[in-house]
């Protein structure tokens, strides 16, 4: 079996650079959380290398990631979830996002749910038209738990914000861009490695040390809401709407939502 989260070091002229691939492309990259514990592991080896001058994020397949498996937290109690999946996500998000190295989203499929989580953990996105990216867990009677309704806010503005995660409705690449959730937008796979290399061309050439202190002092607006994100998704789980629209999910229809 193929693992499900890749580690690749690569080097350019003596200066090397990180690029970690989700693997699993027949479930839309779907995060579980073994995939998660791999992630872990791989941010620890990368913070861990004063090689490594840049990050690189990516997906294979169609998709870049279409968020947490619902198979994986569908059945938890509201207790497990805020314990064993959102702290941990957020644990996890929280420690790619503060990797001294400049970490790029290379964004070829949608982003959708805590797969858009996992990319505003990066500090520069990059994707391709065709890309779509939404928070659409209120549909599912869920919130996006892993920080990212915060990171969205503070990346977007808290009106855009709003639209994102209330309606639940993705929106296009264009629009992502026009909003600042994308730093780029390419036309298409080959454009968007194009403009990538561009852009290693010029971090691997900036000063490391300057680039970790520079990420530090933006990481100073962030206040430690982990365990305010927690609860709120317990609560949510513990609903009997999330539960039918865990339900309606699976059974491919649409949730009948009681407000309870």
């Amino acid at each position: 079996m193929d693992p499900e989260i890749l580690y690749t070091r690569k080097e350019r002229a003596g200066v090397a650079w990180a690029e970690v691939t989700l693997n699993r492309p027949e479930k839309g990259n779907a995060l579980t959380l073994s995939m998660l514990d791999q992630l872990e592991t791989i941010t620890a080896v990368i913070r861990s290398d004063l090689g490594v001058r840049a990050v690189v994020l990516r997906g294979s397949g169609r998709y870049f990631c279409t968020g947490g498996d619902i198979t994986a937290w569908g059945s938890l109690s509201p207790q497990e979830m805020g314990r064993d999946w959102i702290l941990r996500g957020i644990e996890v998000l929280s420690q790619i996002a503060a990797l001294p190295q400049p970490v790029i989203a290379a964004i070829t499929g949608h982003a959708l749910g805590g797969g858009l989580e996992l990319a505003l953990a990066a500090d520069l996105r990059i994707g391709i038209g065709e890309a779509r990216f939404g928070m659409p867990e209120v549909a599912l009677g869920m919130i996006a738990g892993w920080g990212g309704v915060r990171r969205l806010a503070e990346t977007v503005g808290v009106a855009r914000a709003r639209q994102l995660t209330l309606l639940g409705v993705p929106i296009t690449a264009q629009q992502a861009l026009e909003w600042g959730l994308l730093t780029a937008l390419a036309d298409d796979a080959p454009a968007l490695e194009e403009q990538l290399d561009h852009w290693l061309e010029r971090l691997l050439a900036n000063a490391p040390i300057a680039m970790a202190q520079t990420k530090g002092l933006l990481a100073t607006m962030h206040q430690d809401l982990r365990h305010a994100h927690a609860s709120a998704a317990a609560h949510a789980t513990a609903t009997e709407d999330c539960r039918e629209g865990v339900r309606a999910f699976l059974e491919k229809r649409k949730p009948v939502f009681q407000n309870r």
